[in-house]
């Protein structure tokens, strides 16, 4: 029952925000408060990781999960896309301009994150939002995307006819399933069904950081939200250099921000073209993380 509802929480306000239209001028107003949420969320997660007994003596092993999972997950992703871009090439031409999207914004998010340790345990034993507030928040972020996706005038027939799009985003997520099956066979401790759901995130660290901390508490929180934004670090640096030869790979290392924070940098770096393939491999992504972690973290194998 509580893995339907916790399904339900996450699902029903994608699907409902993809339903809701918003007037054009409306539209930045909804892009803002996503921000803003997503900075929020951040700092709640600093402020779950407050309430964790002897942190630093565990930061060693958050930071070395968090790099290994990275590797088998990134790993797998570039091995399977590579392939895939080398078995059925695929021309791109980029701009030749150098992307003003920068590393800072990801830099801030984990400034976020520290801000809410610090929060937390300044105001330990005084006052502290209650851990479902954290809940709340996921769900008011999934139905501003769900309203994000629909006013970018995405359909589902411009997302289904994109073929590359969705062979690109199925070769992602299986890749990352393979990764995360990789990752459970090195970390004893880690079951498959835990491997996989850890690998579900696929870059969107606001949503993973929170699904996994309510799953498997905030220290696998943690190690999952350094991941995903490890994946966004590597997308800034190697999408112009992946691009060329290597376009589906270069739009999947961006995993689900492949359609709005990386978007334009993939445009920069493989020109107009490759952007309906970023929309449609990103909307696919976007759609299934939540689905898929959901699922597999109240599974156990």
């Amino acid at each position: 029952m509580d893995s339907l509802l916790t399904l339900i929480s996450v699902l029903i306000p994608l699907f409902l925000g993809f339903f809701i239209s918003v007037p054009k001028h409306y539209v930045r107003l909804v892009d803002k408060a996503l921000a803003w949420l997503v900075y929020i969320i951040l700092l709640l997660i600093g402020v779950s990781l407050s309430r964790v007994d002897n942190l630093v003596a565990q930061l060693d092993t958050i930071a070395g999960a968090a790099a290994l999972l990275f590797g088998c997950v990134m790993g797998m992703n570039l091995l399977v896309l590579m392939w895939f871009d080398r078995r059925y090439p695929r021309q791109t031409q980029g701009s030749g301009k150098k992307s003003r999207v920068s590393m800072a914004g990801s830099t801030r998010q984990l400034g976020c994150v520290a801000a809410g340790f610090v929060l937390g345990k300044a105001m330990a034993g005084h006052w502290l939002p209650p851990e479902s507030t954290g809940n709340y928040c996921l769900m008011l972020m999934v139905l501003l995307v769900g309203v994000q996706l629909r006013s970018s005038g995405i359909t589902l027939r411009q997302v289904l006819v994109n073929r590359r799009g969705v062979q690109t985003g199925v070769l992602f997520t299986v890749s990352s399933l393979i990764g995360g099956i990789v990752f459970a066979a090195l970390m004893p401790e880690v079951s498959w069904s835990k491997g996989l759901a850890l690998a579900s995130g696929f870059g969107w660290y606001s949503l993973s950081g929170i699904v996994m901390t309510e799953a498997y508490g905030p220290v696998w929180g943690s190690i999952v939200l350094l991941n995903d934004l490890s994946r966004e670090f590597f997308a800034l640096v190697f999408i112009p250099v992946l691009m060329r030869k290597h376009p589906s790979a270069a739009v999947g290392s961006g995993g689900a921000t492949s359609m709005d924070f990386t978007l334009p940098v993939i445009q920069s770096s493989g020109g107009l073209q490759v952007v309906p393939l970023a929309i449609s491999f990103g909307f696919i992504v976007n759609v299934l993380a939540p689905f898929l972690m959901v699922v597999f973290s109240n599974m156990h194998f």
